[in-house]
Parts: structure tokens; sequence; C-alpha cells
């Protein structure tokens, strides 16, 4: 039987190897501007089509490269960053695989021009899915300049998979965001489709962090400032006036390079308790450094998680960090007289200093027998006779507490409860005919209750139906938004003040994608000048008090909600909506709206799960219930 095992091509190796490091155009955008900082750029511009899927180019002022090195580049595990597997434990550059290039190649038409500052010419190369078709000399600036057409042309299965522009302009706005923040120096430009979306010029990190997200985000923001032996860790927090709907703006940075850290994050979450709105998240944009040797990154092919040689020892500085920073701007206490569970942060000794030994004070006139005479002037003993003329110990308070003995029934009097007599158990006035629907599918005229302003309650023949009322009103909403854009003729309500809107860039750019298909909605947004845009009208099937924060509630939850990969994008605009147009939780519901709000859900045509998947209703059966009481 002949042999069956044998070695992949390597342009087919290319291809499966780019699954891992390459899902999306967001992913190109990233590896190559890590590069170009890793190349000491100091201006990086992105230009992009199609949110990447037609055209993704990147120029750079760094350092450039060879002609040698240049083709070099695109060899898998070729890199410049590394020498040896003990260069892993020390790693100061945001790449080191040397995977990225050899990825991109072989799923896109890649064309590179790249010189070194000595160089009076530089190199242009030509690869198509891993296969060079050009290298030679070329005339171009210092630094380097990719260009990334269409990508995943040869691997069509992918491509297909990508999803709609907004959502991946929305990836890449976010892979820009990571580099922006912990690089405030280096001057940054995204470009879509012909228009700015960021501009953002060298700044310290407060004016980098207004620039990215806008201007009210200033107001909000808190320093954060602790350094130790340990870790030092630097940035900003939100108050919690300010906080959001959303996990939006959470970044946490460590060596200047973005992670996501799960167990950090609960640190914050906990030093924020009791200080945040109900169904909020604070913002925060936290730097963490420390010595590389202490961190490993190289645990996943994005590297956004790390692993930390003493992240217990980490956990307690960032959360007591938080809370100094808090209690220093008046929003916790800032003096705890409490210091049981105080945390001791260790702090690096400066040079020259060492450990202070406490001086011992003694006094030679003290004499412990002069007590004697304050206790006979009191008169009292510190040692009395009984009858019997034995001594026994006396305290001060002794003689007190034996006169009060002499009354001791006294002790239990205002000690006994005044109970109330138990009122006698009667039947309840409610009816049997009343516990279940007349017909089936009607629940109006029901015993319904609202628990919390959360939950509405109502009896069904199994048992007691729950119902999550914000849950089911997005639901209905959603529902009636999808009805909505499939006849594309909605009714508009103009509003008789138009309301002007400022958005950060990220958001405007967002909003411009969506613009055409909120429009079939029943908005009426009209552009007004840079990020600016003017509200004139707003879907007349919903009764709309605060156009502007629906918009903001909108865009919110439009760039977090998880959707899945098929989904298209008028059904995410739909769900966006319909979350952020459902009433809140602890709102007070009269009877008939709960009876609306019922009837209205159960004629849905999915009425049991809200629009993102969550359970809507769940039914506590009459079994259960009785079971509860036979304990």
């Amino acid at each position: 039987m002949s042999d069956i095992i044998q070695l992949l091509p390597d342009a087919v190796a290319n291809q499966i190897a780019a699954g891992e490091v390459i899902q999306r155009p967001a992913s190109v955008v990233k590896e190559l501007v890590e590069n170009a900082l890793d190349a000491g750029a100091t201006e990086i511009t992105i230009n992009i089509k199609d949110a990447g899927k037609t055209l993704v180019q990147i120029s750079d002022n760094g350092s450039g490269m060879s002609p040698t090195d240049a083709r070099m580049a695109f060899e898998r595990h070729a890199t410049s960053k590394i020498r040896s597997a003990n260069d892993l434990f020390a790693i100061r550059t945001m790449g080191f695989r040397g995977e990225a290039l050899a990825s991109i190649a072989a799923i896109a038409d890649v064309e590179l021009r790249t010189k070194k500052a000595d160089d009076e010419v530089g190199t242009f190369i030509h690869i198509i899915g891993s296969e060079v078709k050009t290298q030679e000399p070329a005339g171009c600036n210092n630094g380097t300049n990719f260009m990334i057409k269409n990508l995943f042309f040869n691997v069509p299965a992918r491509r297909k998979f990508l999803k709609a522009n907004s959502t991946e302009l929305k990836h890449i706005i976010w892979e820009i965001q990571r580099v922006a923040l912990p690089n405030p120096d280096i001057k940054l430009s995204l470009i879509h489709n012909g228009s700015p979306v960021y501009d953002l010029p060298p700044a310290n990190y407060r004016k980098r962090l207004v620039d990215v997200f806008g201007r009210s985000l200033n107001q909000s923001l808190i320093n954060v400032d602790e350094d130790t032996s340990i870790v030092k860790v630097f940035g900003y927090i939100g108050q919690p006036k300010y906080a959001r709907k959303t996990l939006g703006e959470q970044f946490f940075f460590v060596n200047g390079r973005f992670m996501r850290h799960p167990y950090f994050h609960k640190a914050i979450t906990q030093a924020y308790e009791k200080l945040l709105p109900p169904d909020t998240y604070p913002s925060y944009f936290l730097f963490l450094e420390l010595d590389p040797e202490a961190i490993d990154i190289n645990v996943h092919p994005t590297k956004t998680e790390i692993k930390f040689e003493n992240e217990r020892d980490i956990w307690p500085i960032i959360h007591a960090s938080i809370r100094e920073s808090l209690g220093k701007h008046n929003v916790v206490p800032s003096i705890d007289f409490d210091q049981s569970g105080s945390i001791d942060i260790p702090v690096p000794k400066k040079d020259g200093e060492g450990v202070r030994f406490p001086e011992i004070q003694i006094n030679p006139d003290y004499n412990p027998f002069d007590n004697e005479k304050q206790f006979a002037e009191r008169g009292y003993s510190p040692f009395e006779k009984d009858s019997a003329g034995q001594g026994r110990s006396s305290s001060p308070g002794s003689g007190r507490e034996k006169k009060k003995l002499d009354n001791w029934e006294d002790l239990y009097q205002g000690a006994q409860l005044k109970l109330k007599p138990e009122p006698e158990y009667r039947e309840s006035a409610i009816q049997a005919d009343d516990l279940y629907a007349t017909a089936p599918g009607q629940f109006s005229g029901k015993k319904v209750l609202q628990l919390k302003q959360r939950y509405v309650l109502t009896p069904v023949k199994s048992g007691l139906m729950v119902i999550d009322q914000k849950r089911a009103h997005e639901r209905i909403l959603y529902e009636k938004f999808m009805e909505v854009l499939k006849t594309d003729s909605v009714a508009s309500q103009q509003l008789l003040f138009p309301q002007t809107i400022e958005l950060n860039p990220a958001d405007s750019a967002l909003l411009k994608s969506i613009l055409e298909d909120l429009l079939s909605l029943g908005f009426d947004i009209r552009e007004f000048g840079k990020d600016t845009f003017i509200i004139n009208g707003t879907p007349g099937v919903l009764d709309i008090s605060s156009p502007e924060l629906i918009l903001e509630k909108l865009l919110e939850e439009y760039k977090t909600s998880p959707v899945d990969a098929r989904a298209k994008a008028k059904e995410q605009i739909a769900a966006s909506l319909a979350k952020a147009s459902a009433m809140d939780y602890g709102t007070d519901l009269k009877q008939e709206e709960v009876d609306h709000l019922i009837d209205n859900l159960f004629a849905c045509a999915t009425p049991n799960f809200s629009p993102d998947g969550k359970k809507v209703l769940t039914i506590i059966s009459t079994d259960d219930i009785e079971k509860s009481f036979s304990k």
C-alpha cells in the first residue's frame, strides 16, 4: 500500500494558517498598523474602501525595509523582533511571530512600496495568493506603503461570511481605537470611501481620549495614577453619574498593548460597587506598565489574552487605585476608618532610603502602684474583702452592677415583644374561574401582578407565567420595525423644534453607514456639518420624547450587539432600535398597559425570546409551587 501522508503546498498551508490570524478586514488593519509602530513611525494613514473588503491601504513614515528584508517579510515565521525562545519572555514590540504578512499575502492581492531613509530608491513587490508577481526598484517616500486589495478573493467561503460594511467598519474603528489610545504621540488618520473618520494629531492621553470619543467625555474623566514596585497603573475612569448602558468604553492596556482581562475588570466593577445606576457600566481607560518578563502575550493569535505572573497582587492594586481616585473626587469617602480590610500596596523604595525603626521612649517616673490611691479616692479598692474575709478582685463598675441586680426582673421589661394576634385564616375570595383565560390567547382581564417594576406575573393553566417587561417590549418593537422595513413606507413625525446632535468621529461614520436604513424606519436625519447631524423627524410608530438620547442609545446598542454572522444590516438596526426604545426597568405600568403589553407579546411570531436571544418569559409550574409548600 502506498504512502498517503504528504506535505501541503506552501500556498495551501498559508491559506489555512491565515484563518487564525486574519478573520476580517479589521485584522489586516491591526497587523499592519502594529508593524508600522514597531518600525518607529510617527505618522500613520489608513485608507479603506467598502469597509476594507475592496481596499486596505496603510502608509507610514517608519524605518522602511531593504529589498532583501521586503521580500523576506512575506515568508512565514520571518521576523526582526526576536532571535531565540528566550526573547518570547521579554517582548517589547507589538508583533513577533512573523505570520501576519504571509497570511495576508495568501488571501489577497498585495502591493508593497518601501524605502529606507539612507537608500536612493525603494522597492516594489506585488504578490497575489502567495505568488510573487513582481519585485523591482521603485521611487517612493521614506517608510512603507501597503495596498491590500480584494481580501479573501481566493477563499469565497470566508468572504461570504463577512458582515455588512457598517459592521466591518465598526470592527476597524475598534482596532484603530486600541492603537490610538496607548500611542497619543502618533499622528493617526482613518479615511473610509474618501471621507475622513479620524484625524488624530499628536497629543497627551486625555486629549487623545477626547479626540477619539468626543468632547462630551472630557467632563466625566477622573485621573488615576498609582506607582508601586509591582506595577504602575495610570489613565482615566468615568464618574459614576456618566455610566453607560453598554460596555463600549472599557479599555485595558499593558505595556502599550490592548488586552482583555475579566479578572482585572472585576476589580474595577467592585470598586464602583453601590455607586452606579442599575444596569449601567463604568467607563475606564487604564494603562498598566510592568516588567515584560512578568507577562506572557504568546497565548492567542490576536495577542489580546495575556497571562500575568502575579495577577493576584495586581488585582488589589487596581481596585485600591480606583477607590482612591473616586475618593479624591468626592465620589466615595476618601477616609476609611475601618482599616481591617484595607489593602497594603507595595510602594517602590527611593534610592538610599532604608528601613526606619521606631524610637522607644521610657518614662522613669512612672509608678503603676499610684493607681491604688485613685481607687481609694473613688470609694473602692482593687482588692476588696468578702464576708469571709477573703480577698477578691473588683472592677470599677462592680459596685454599680451590684445595685442593679437587686431588681433583676427589670432586665426583661421592655424586651417582651408585643405580638399582634395572627389573623384567622379564611379562604381567598378569588374564584377558580379567575385563574384561567376564558379562551386561548386572551390574557386581558386576568389577575396580573407587576413585581419590582421589572416582571409581570399572570396565572396560566400550567402554573404561573413570569414575563420580563423590558424584553417583552423589545420583542414587540422589533417585530413592528421588521414589518415596517419590509414595506419601506413609514410615516415620519416631524419635530416642532429640530434637534442637533454632535457625535465622535467613530459614531459619526457609523451613523452615515446606516443612515439610509434609518430613513426607511421613519427617521428624518440630515448631516449638519462635520460630525454633526440634525434630527427633523422620528418614526410615527414610536412616542419619542428625547430623539437625541434614543439615537445615542441606538448607536451604542448597534456597536455592541452580538449579531449572528448571517444577520442582515436591517435586522441589526431593528434590534438595536427596539432595545434603545424599549421601556426601562423600573417603569410602573397601569393595568391597561400591562394587558396591552401581554396581548401584543403573544401576537408576536416569536414571543419567547428577545431579539438578542434572551428569554422573555418563563413558567413556574403548579407542581413546583406545590412542592415548595410540601417541604
